[in-house]
C-alpha cells in the first residue's frame, strides 16, 4: 500500500512540475514573441523612413546643383575682362583694378 502511495505521490508531482515548466515555456514564448514583434516594428519603420531621406536628399541636390551653378557663373563674371577697346584709358583701368 504504501509502494502505490509513494508511486501516486511521485506521479502526481511529476505532473505538477512538468505543468509549471510548461506554463513558464508558454510565458517565455509569450515574452520572445513580444520581444521579437518590437524588432519588426524597429524595420518597418525604418523601411518608412528611408524614402522620406531619399526625398530629402534629392530636394537638397537640387539646391546644391543651383548653387554650385550660380557661384559658377559668378566666379566666371568676375574673372573675365569686360573691357572695351575703345574706351581704354587710365581711369578704367583703374576701376578694372579695384
Amino acid at each position: 500500500m504504501k509502494k502505490i502511495l509513494l508511486m501516486f505521490a511521485l506521479v502526481l508531482g511529476s505532473f505538477t512540475l512538468s505543468s509549471c515548466g510548461y506554463n513558464t515555456m508558454v510565458t517565455l514564448d509569450e515574452e520572445v514573441s513580444g520581444q521579437w514583434a518590437n524588432v519588426e516594428a524597429a524595420y518597418q519603420r525604418r523601411a518608412d523612413l528611408i524614402p522620406n531621406l531619399v526625398n530629402t536628399v534629392k530636394g537638397y541636390a537640387d539646391f546644391e546643383k543651383s548653387t554650385l551653378m550660380a557661384v559658377t557663373e559668378a566666379r566666371s563674371k568676375a574673372t573675365s575682362m569686360q573691357i572695351d577697346p575703345s574706351k581704354l584709358d587710365e581711369k578704367t583701368l583703374a576701376q578694372f583694378e579695384q
